[in-house]
């Protein structure tokens, strides 16, 4: 008769935890708001390209924000694709607040040229301005 012999060996569950199996609780920090945030502006963009949802509004009530927050969100796309990077690559914070304020990038994607964008996002680094303005004027320069 030939047959298989299969051996294995079960061991009891343990009951609570060693002194070696807790984590250890190491702080690495965390991703910035502004970071997070990019991330899901790039993330619902691709689920609107790819039809699995129709417009903003349908992201927004999936989302239980109302459409003007996703619209703010949304509007994080406008930036170029340089500064994207660069957000979506800051070093997470380990103490404090975050590096950057989603209110200061606001005012950055209210600028439409990107050189102009380029400009305010290198003076906030800098720490020339604490807010980058937002020309008004209508001129081509």
């Amino acid at each position: 008769m030939n047959g298989f012999v299969v051996e294995y060996t079960l061991t009891p569950p343990r009951r609570g935890r060693k002194a070696a199996d807790k984590p250890v609780a190491v702080n690495t920090g965390k991703l910035p708001r502004i970071t997070r945030l990019m991330a899901l502006a790039l993330k619902f963009d691709g689920l609107i390209r790819e039809g699995v949802v129709c417009d903003y509004a349908d992201l927004a009530r999936l989302g239980h924000v109302t459409r003007a927050r996703m619209t703010q969100i949304m509007s994080l796309l406008n930036l170029a694709p340089d500064v994207v990077e660069e957000i979506l690559f800051l070093p997470k914070t380990v103490d404090g607040r975050d590096p950057v304020s989603e209110r200061n990038i606001r005012r950055i994607t209210a600028i439409v040229r990107w050189d102009r964008q380029r400009k305010a996002w290198r003076e906030m680094w800098r720490g020339d301005c604490k807010k980058p303005t937002v020309s008004r004027s209508r001129r081509a320069s």
